[in-house]
């Protein structure tokens, strides 16, 4: 990266805490960053982003932070890249902390995306009885993930499989009515109402009161 002399000079604060802390943002994402000049765009998109939430101007921006008008309008258009004293600076003029000027660099994150109506169908105990299970994401390799899950009842039947798993589940009502057990409690659900629970507690539908019946739930390990 190259230094600026003036941009270099002594400033107040702890820049060396400063300085590992964007040292080890920046050895994170660099080995990913496949496009030169991608992590000064990054920096340039968020300097502009901040100083324009806030309200400032370029010359008020310099103002705070001992750096020229001319330097932030060259940050700001990628076209320089900024030593850790002039991030430091820029990020104690704009009341940020450092790291949130490389947000966005680093993207290499899993993510997944149903679309309505989609999501892998699985098959369980209760599905023989007209009830749908419908999985509307995973995440790979995580074992503290989420898992999302809608389930649609549209068959009366009176077989109400329970199920019992480690972690926790939360229950939100879209559409119908139901009586959903845990353990030794009962409770009328319908469209807008919630339940958060222990999954290690047998927990199912009891009683379906008025089909058809779409609930998400959400469990956690």
């Amino acid at each position: 990266m190259t230094n600026h002399a003036r941009e270099d000079a002594p400033v107040t604060g702890s820049v060396a805490n400063a300085e590992d802390a964007v040292a080890g943002v920046a050895a994170g994402v660099a080995g990913k960053l496949e496009v030169a000049g991608k992590l000064e765009q990054v920096i340039a998109a968020q300097v502009r982003h901040y100083r324009t939430a806030g309200g400032l101007s370029s010359a008020e921006l310099a103002a705070r932070t001992g750096l020229s008008k001319a330097m932030i309008s060259r940050i700001e258009t990628a076209t320089t890249s900024c030593s850790l004293t002039t991030l430091q600076r820029l990020a104690d003029g704009l009341k940020i902390p450092v790291t949130a000027l490389f947000r966005g660099a680093d993207t290499d994150r899993d993510a997944t995306f149903t679309k309505s109506g989609q999501g892998s169908l699985t098959v369980r105990s209760g599905t023989q009885h007209g009830h749908e299970y419908r999985v509307l994401g995973t995440l790979k390799g995580r074992t503290d993930a989420l898992e999302p899950t809608l389930v649609t009842l549209t068959d009366a039947s009176d077989v109400f499989p329970l199920f019992q798993h480690p972690g926790t589940e939360f229950i939100y009502m879209l559409t119908g009515k139901m009586v959903y057990g845990h353990g030794a409690y009962e409770y009328t659900m319908e469209a807008g109402d919630s339940l958060l629970l222990d999954g290690e507690g047998p927990h199912g539908p009891l009683e379906l009161l008025d089909l058809p019946i779409r609930f998400l739930a959400v469990s956690a390990k």
